[in-house]
């Protein structure tokens, strides 16, 4: 079995250090401070996604032939997510620390269950179907954080 998706597992742990430094600021009202931390934390997040939806995902489904299934669930879940960090941004750009925080406190949990999901489930599933050279995720991962991803 290989560990192909360790470096996701990481950047999980990142991005959820940038997410509470966002959330720190907004509650403390350091919202420039809110405002950087925020923007990094949607880059690494969507680098995150993008590496999911665009290199690990479709190595996995071609692997298994499993294309409606658990990442169907995941891509619906990022979608999810892209949106409410959507919401928190409005909610910055309106200085309301109110409507951060009840969004934030949504988004946290949304991503603790899909986290959960991932590194439990799907991450294992992929690991044990994927011959460590069909993809590399920290490479591809990489990537995406010095470039833009295109969705």
């Amino acid at each position: 079995m290989t560990n192909l998706t360790q470096p996701l597992h990481d950047h999980h742990k990142h991005c959820d250090e940038l997410f509470a430094a966002a959330e720190a600021d907004a509650h403390g009202n350091k919202w420039d401070s809110c405002e950087d931390a925020l923007t990094r934390f949607r880059e690494e997040l969507e680098a995150h996604f993008c590496t999911e939806e665009q290199v690990l995902f479709p190595a996995f489904e071609t692997a298994t032939g499993m294309a409606g299934g658990p990442t169907q669930m995941m891509r619906f879940e990022h979608a999810q997510m892209r949106d409410l960090i959507g919401q928190l941004s409005a909610a910055l750009a309106a200085r309301d620390r109110d409507a951060f925080a009840g969004t934030a406190e949504t988004l946290l949990i949304m991503m603790q269950q899909h986290n959960m999901k991932e590194e439990n489930i799907l991450y294992p599933m992929c690991d044990r179907s994927l011959p460590s050279d069909t993809v590399d995720v920290a490479g591809a991962l990489k990537q995406r954080l010095e470039a833009e991803c295109l969705v």
